[in-house]
């Protein structure tokens, strides 16, 4: 049955030069037209490793995420490979009797983190290895600076950032990763990485990295929460944009290679700004809290699986070269 228009009903054609949804009317222009696009190689997946043998652990805030024994991280890397992912981000947990004031694990001769690092460039030469410097993961206080009287030491935290560092571009990083927010750590790394003949080894600085309430999964993995306080008085308040541009010009002035602005969804602003004002690649890390917050509403039946391509494309669009992110896996599978 065909609809009849009542008698009083007139259509009257506009004339308009300009028809968006010409551009959009069917599947091929809407690919044609498209300013967005995703790619596996935008992607550095992060990586949870523990001690052991044959060991995967599940966490719980983090659905189809796992801390990986050596073993089987390997395996675990040969599998994202075969799906296109070539650059890897690998976090380690310590264990509990290992950590203390001044972080020493960090930096000890064949360390988990250490082994981890060199077994990967051993068996995949091919991967980009992206490691983390920070002091929490090995420290008895949970913070990312040495803690004397209650208050983070800035100057004697980049010592053992130094030689942590080092010890790490000796196993076979090939861009390490300060994500501990002290002032000056990218030039202090970069003269020690040159003085020991690591000029080839990159640094990705996290530039803007916020005080957010988006890593609860992520300290649960690596059980590095704070032991008391907070992390404010180093990382970023998120009221502020404009600390990005100084905390930004600063690290490019000491020699970083790349500008990381962490979280990323609540801070697609900061990405924006960033890429507008520096000729630098921009990387946003789309945190565990972002994570698991689109997976618990997928999961609920709240959200579609679309939403997962929506949130990346928004980082994107936002500025991002590089997005690390903890769906990198999941997406190089469809892409």
């Amino acid at each position: 049955m065909s609809f009849v228009y009542p008698a009083s009903f007139t259509i009257k054609l506009l004339c308009m030069l300009r028809r968006p949804r010409r551009n959009r009317k069917n599947e091929v222009v809407r690919n044609l037209t498209q300013e967005t696009w995703l790619s596996k190689n935008d992607f550095i997946f992060p990586l949870f490793l523990c001690e052991g043998e044959n060991k995967k652990v599940p966490i719980a805030s983090m659905p189809n995420i796992y801390r990986f024994s050596i073993d089987l991280l390997l395996e675990e890397i040969d599998a994202c490979r075969n799906v296109g992912l070539k650059a890897f981000a690998p976090f380690p947990q310590i264990e509990e009797n290992l950590k203390d004031s001044i972080a020493s694990e960090s930096y000890r001769e064949n360390n988990l983190y250490v082994r981890a690092i060199a077994a990967i460039k051993q068996n995949f030469p091919d991967v980009m290895l992206f490691t983390d410097v920070a002091l929490d993961p090995y420290s008895s206080d949970g913070h990312d600076g040495i803690v004397k009287n209650g208050e983070i030491l800035n100057d004697e935290t980049l010592e053992v950032l130094g030689k942590m560092a080092l010890a790490q571009a000796q196993a076979g990083s090939d861009c390490i990763a300060p994500s501990d927010m002290m002032d000056g750590r990218v030039g202090y790394l970069r003269k020690i990485l040159d003085e020991n003949g690591f000029t080839q080894v990159s640094i990705l600085a996290y530039t803007a990295k916020y005080a957010s309430a988006f890593y609860g999964p992520f300290r649960d993995a690596l059980e590095s929460a704070p032991k008391f306080g907070d992390k404010k008085t180093y990382q970023m308040n998120p009221a502020n944009a404009r600390e990005a541009l100084l905390e930004a010009t600063l690290d490019y002035q000491e020699g970083a290679d790349i500008l990381m602005v962490k979280p990323a969804l609540p801070y697609l602003d900061v990405i924006r700004l960033l890429k507008d004002n520096f000729h630098l690649p921009i990387a946003a890390y789309n945190v565990s809290g972002e994570y698991a917050m689109l997976k618990a509403a997928i999961a609920n039946a709240w959200l579609s699986e679309k939403a997962i391509l929506e949130a990346l494309l928004s980082i994107k669009r936002a500025g991002a070269d590089i997005i690390l992110s903890y769906f990198a896996k999941e997406i190089a599978q469809i892409l």
